[in-house]
């Protein structure tokens, strides 16, 4: 059996998030743009699906196999993928607001098995959750900029299966996963240039379960009306999870695009 296939699947699956992610407002949301338009009751509400082209790099560990260094490209990761999704959603009520950052990944891969005697081929599905629900506060706010104090809690679910076929193991299967939660805590901005051109950016940082959660972005945004925007840039996130043989220590980075929709 090829322990880096299944460990280099394994991670795929948790992080590739190619789909991300974690993800945040480098379209949106997390980083709402100064310029809103406003509901008859005071609300604001934004949406905004986006792509994160990340890799990943780090450490992991599943099915009592030993820690593994990982160092993944977006295509390689993008090969394996066979489902991603991410959005943002925020409502906001003059300085207050809340939000959500949801990202979901499945993928699989199959591989032959030296010598063929467990097992001729090993076929390895993870699925990956991660999700944000966070609550924020505008210390700062004029026509060009705003500056929110946030803070929030993260859940991760990671659920990784094997399937044997052929040889002594055929039929056989087996599964590991795990999930956690950590709090987080941070600041995000967006100050506009133009009416039309703006930057935006975050950072947060925490722990919990895990002993480190962070996440760091910056973007610059285009309004291509009062409702809809887009925006470009580079996010990091990296999570240090251990519990029982199970690891997860990475870095995930890369590009990022987004549509903000705005009603």
């Amino acid at each position: 059996m090829k322990s880096g296939l299944i460990q280099a699947l394994a991670v795929v699956g948790c992080y590739s998030l190619a789909s991300s992610a974690s993800a945040a407002d480098v379209l949106s949301p997390m980083t709402p743009e100064v310029q809103q338009t406003t509901t008859e009751t005071g609300w604001t509400f934004s949406f905004a699906p986006y792509f994160w082209a990340a890799g990943l790099s780090g450490d992991i560990a599943q099915f009592g196999l030993p820690a593994a260094d990982v160092d993944a490209s977006f295509s390689d990761i993008f090969d394996h993928l066979d489902f991603g999704a991410m959005a943002i959603g925020e409502a906001r009520y003059g300085p207050y607001s809340i939000f959500a950052d949801v990202m979901y990944t499945k993928i699989s891969g199959a591989d032959g098995t030296p010598r063929g005697i467990l097992a001729d081929d090993v076929e390895v599905s993870s699925e990956t959750f991660a999700g944000l629900l966070g609550v924020g506060y505008a210390v700062f706010e004029d026509n060009a900029m705003r500056l929110d104090v946030v803070g929030g809690m993260r859940v991760w679910s990671v659920d990784t299966d094997l399937s044997f076929s052929g040889g002594i193991l055929d039929g056989e299967s087996r599964s590991d996963g795990d999930t956690w939660v950590d709090g987080l805590a941070g600041l995000r901005g967006t100050y506009s240039f133009t009416p039309e051109i703006y930057l935006t950016g975050w950072g947060l940082v925490g722990a919990g379960q895990a002993d480190l959660d962070w996440d760091v972005a910056a973007a610059i945004g285009y309004r291509f009306s009062d409702t809809v925007s887009a925006v470009a840039g580079y996010r990091a996130l990296g999570v240090d999870y251990s519990n029982d043989g199970f690891l997860f220590d990475v870095v995930q980075q890369g590009p990022i695009l987004g549509l903000v929709v705005k009603f």
